[in-house]
């Protein structure tokens, strides 16, 4: 959940399917009319219109009978629409009504713009100019993360390889490139298992869409998994070099990942954490727990695969 102002009034904006939607009911938290205001404005004939083609646009699921039926009968004195009953009636999706702490009438930003104009000309300005602000920060906080996540998957990367180099390989006698690049690969997995529960081959069976979008399971984590990725990258070098056997080598991990995990499970952060697999949390708010992310569910995995002790 993302937050502007307008004109001094504060307005919440949500990420819904990778698209931006913002509260119109916000937008209106100021008028003497409120929300009344969306009402008069979705029961517009000029508004429908506009709603239908964009919905036809976007929305393979749009029932266009429906839609036809509504169109004509708009403009009478009898007629009126809220965002439910358009919602219902048509299947739409670019507007959407949102219960709970940040409930309310939401609508793609495309109409929401639109809503803007139905407002006042210089509030729709205004709403696209913070708009716009918001995003260009979103990006530059998105590329500055990416660098930090990239730097944590290459912090201890070579102490890792150099071990596997040194030790494992040597060995093995005649072992081809092909071999080797088995022993890599394995030990990868080894790392994988200890902190997210599962191989990469695993994760790409239960994520295809993220896999179609070019993504592997490192690439889905977050920056506290990445971050004990990182060190135990360095425990698995030190293991290795002091001959541990690849069986006990993977109960040393897991029994790391775990402590680590739950180490940092009691961590509050005072920036957002995101990647595709969390929710972004605000920690402005002293109390909040982090919850609900993949972050503990690795925690949980981690605890459920727990070596028994010998």
């Amino acid at each position: 959940m993302s937050k502007i102002t307008v004109d001094q009034t504060s307005i919440n904006i949500l990420i819904n399917k990778d698209q931006d939607y913002i509260c119109l009911t916000d937008m209106v938290s100021k008028h003497e009319e409120g929300s009344k205001l969306i009402e008069k404005w979705l029961s517009n004939k000029n508004t429908l219109e506009f709603l239908g083609v964009w919905e036809s646009l976007y929305n393979p699921d749009f029932n266009s009978p429906e839609f036809g039926g509504i169109r004509s009968e708009a403009g009478t004195n009898r007629f009126f629409m809220s965002a439910k009953q358009w919602i219902e009636k048509t299947n739409a999706i670019g507007i959407m009504a949102k219960a709970g702490r940040y409930g309310g009438t939401y609508a793609h930003k495309d109409i929401a713009f639109e809503f803007g104009s139905y407002i006042s000309p210089i509030f729709k300005l205004l709403l696209i100019k913070e708009f716009q602000v918001l995003k260009e920060q979103e990006s530059k906080l998105k590329n500055s993360e990416w660098d930090y996540r990239r730097f944590l998957t290459k912090t201890n990367y070579k102490l890792h390889t150099d071990a596997i180099k040194d030790t494992i390989i040597p060995s093995h006698q005649h072992l081809t490139k092909e071999q080797e690049g088995y022993i890599y690969a394995n030990e990868a997995e080894m790392l994988n298992v200890a902190v997210f529960g599962k191989t990469s081959k695993q994760w790409k069976q239960e994520n295809s869409q993220l896999v179609l979008q070019g993504l592997g399971i490192r690439d889905a984590a977050n920056i506290p998994q990445l971050t004990v990725l990182s060190n135990l990258e360095n425990y698995n070098s030190i293991l290795i070099k002091d001959g541990i056997s690849g069986r006990d080598r993977l109960d040393k991990l897991k029994k790391a990942a775990i402590e680590q995990l739950q180490s940092l499970s009691r961590v509050a952060y005072n920036y957002p954490i995101e990647s595709p697999l969390i929710k972004t949390i605000d920690t402005s708010l002293p109390e909040q727990k982090i919850e609900l992310s993949s972050f503990n569910q690795s925690l949980k995995i981690a605890l459920n695969n727990k070596p028994k002790d010998k």
